[in-house]
């Protein structure tokens, strides 16, 4: 268990330290062709040090890897300003805890989120008004020019259900989520009608598990598994906490997180069902 950015180095390190071997060279030979000490590529492949973006490219010619999303992936993880739309968030980086930073860097390069909440509507997910509400009662006492800032932050992040090819997002809604009155009677209606929009877009699967589905494997939390594209290596599970976030990257962890996260679909109510459930949860049945 460890917190992002570690968990970070660590994957990118292991995912070039296999393109290496995969293209038949040696760290010492890998160091020479790039005019570098082999130690540098030895911190680099373990994640004991950091590693620049443009490293990254250098590394990835020397071991001739052109899948183009691959690519752009290693530099996300390296800190890359990319293609500019990973790193929108470095103009908020003034009001952005580390944490937060590194999270938003993992979901605009994953293909894939699934998602358990048991207390409020994913960021993803929510309306203005919504994020607002649910960042004024997380931050006590928080500045207006801070909260703006933080609610633009979630409504940019947002960007990825629509950018192509668009993030894959399925998640699990506790009952708790959609009867949990954020905001106000309107603020909640205008969020529950969110949610309806959002459950019929392809790339989006949301099921609720309602309270008659009793106890079950995700009372101890919400957690988030992230998955990426042509690489399996790299998926990580995300514990959030008051004050931190922490990363599990073990395989044993991301399998016992994958099983749960499979049995809670299995328990809660279907797509289809869920929109019915929302629908008459807004129409106050």
């Amino acid at each position: 268990m460890q917190h992002g950015p570690a968990v970070r180095r660590r994957k990118l390190g292991a995912e070039l330290r296999a393109l290496r071997a995969g293209s038949g060279l040696t760290s010492g030979e890998a160091a020479r062709l790039l005019g570098w000490h082999q130690s540098k590529v030895s911190r680099i492949e373990t994640g004991t040090s950091g590693v620049k973006p443009a490293d990254v490219e250098r590394l990835l010619d020397a071991y001739g890897v052109e899948a183009p999303e691959l690519r752009q992936l290693l530099v996300v993880l390296a800190g890359s300003e990319g293609n500019g739309r990973h790193h929108w968030w470095h103009a908020y980086r003034g009001v952005l805890p580390p944490a937060y930073r590194d999270f938003i860097s993992l979901e605009s390069g994953a293909s894939r989120m699934r998602t358990l909440e048991t207390s409020v509507v994913p960021g993803l997910l929510q309306t203005p008004d919504y994020a607002r509400a649910v960042t004024r009662a997380a931050v006590d006492g928080l500045e207006e020019s801070k909260l703006d800032a933080l609610v633009e932050v979630r409504l940019a992040r947002q960007d990825v259900l629509r950018s192509d090819p668009p993030l894959r997002l399925s998640a699990v809604l506790d009952e708790a989520v959609l009867r949990r009155e954020v905001g106000g009677p309107e603020v909640m209606a205008r969020q529950l009608g969110r949610l309806r929009e959002a459950a019929i877009l392809p790339q989006v699967r949301l099921q609720v598990l309602p309270f008659a589905a009793g106890a079950h494997i995700g009372v101890t939390g919400p957690f988030v598994i992230f998955s990426f594209p042509n690489t399996t290596d790299l998926d990580v599970v995300v514990l959030d906490h008051l004050t931190s976030s922490l990363y599990l990257e073990r395989k044993e962890d991301l399998q016992a997180y994958t099983e749960a996260f499979n049995a809670l679909q299995f328990h809660a109510l279907s797509p289809e069902d869920s929109l019915d459930y929302i629908a008459g949860i807004a129409d106050g049945a």
